[in-house]
């Protein structure tokens, strides 16, 4: 038996890939997603959206990739990995997944296919979108410069191109490299974390989706849950995960708060607030764990 079995669940409900009906629509992300949805429908420019390590950026990027109807805009969604992306890179990028075929490598004629590519979207009644995750990696004046050249890419009353930046905080200094860059944000929107409710909602959500019919975690260790996290919920999903694979171990079939902070003390996490934190103990310490239950899962693994 896996854990997955031993708490009903079809799927894995806490796992930090970014899978598109596991997206969580707290309020502010739904706040989120309007005022994006908005200002990309209304060809405003630039719209930034910023929030700290595991708010969910990454996944209301894709969300909002995927709102966008095709038949209405040409949409392409970068993720930056590299703080040493150039810019003839970034405009070749840029050009491909908007559709110009075989990008010219001199800049003034790959400003020009891309141009004449805008002005066809534009006549095709269709709007152009770039959605750019882990955006602070653009640390460069140069980069930024080029973002505002391209919005000056316009017909009248309107902006051929729309760009949204999703990133942590460090995103508005390098907005900062360029100022007339800076001064073209039309939207800005900053994600915070969970609170106390949106983290028992958020928790139930994802075992609801994994197709659990109810919640194994009693309402003291989503309260453990909250403080340790921070609200985060990448944080959360670490937790839970480790959490539910260790109450399977013993054969439990509800998760306390005791376990959580287990957890969180084996991770080093939030460990300067789990109670009784001089020390990490190994996972046996949440329970006396069934070895032959062990034996079994670590057999299923190889088949």
């Amino acid at each position: 038996m896996s854990y997955l079995e031993h708490f009903g669940l079809t799927e894995e409900p806490f796992s930090n890939a970014p899978v598109s009906r596991f997206y969580f629509e707290s309020p502010q992300h739904q706040q989120a997603l309007v005022r994006l949805t908005h200002a990309v429908s209304r060809m405003r420019g630039l719209s930034v959206l910023v929030g700290d390590i595991g708010a969910g950026k990454t996944t209301l990027a894709r969300r909002l990739l995927d709102a966008l109807p095709e038949e209405e805009y040409e949409a392409a969604l970068f993720v930056i990995i590299h703080s040493g992306v150039t810019a003839s890179w970034l405009l070749r990028r840029i050009a491909l997944q908007l559709g110009v075929e075989n990008p010219a490598q001199e800049k003034l004629a790959l400003l020009s296919q891309l141009y004449q590519r805008l002005m066809q979207i534009h006549e095709q009644g269709r709007k152009a979108v770039v959605l750019i995750d882990e955006a602070q990696m653009l640390e460069t004046r140069e980069l930024m410069e080029e973002f505002r050249g391209l919005l000056n890419l316009e017909v009248p009353e309107r902006k051929l191109i729309s760009f949204v930046f999703f990133g942590l905080p460090d995103i508005e200094r390098n907005l900062r490299l360029d100022p007339p860059l800076a001064q073209r944000v039309a939207m800005r929107y900053r994600l915070e974390p969970l609170n106390a409710e949106a983290t028992r909602s958020y928790v139930e959500h994802r075992l609801h989706t994994a197709g659990s019919s109810h919640n194994p975690f009693t309402p003291a260790a989503i309260d453990v849950l909250h403080r340790l996290s921070g609200g985060s919920p990448r944080i959360i999903n670490t937790l839970c995960d480790n959490a539910l694979f260790e109450a399977f171990l013993t054969g439990a079939t509800t998760v306390d708060s005791p376990r959580i902070e287990e957890i969180a003390r084996n991770l080093a996490l939030g460990a300067g607030e789990v109670a009784g934190g001089n020390g990490a103990p190994g996972p046996a310490a949440a329970g006396n764990v069934d070895l032959s239950e062990v034996d079994r899962y670590l057999e299923s693994l190889k088949s």
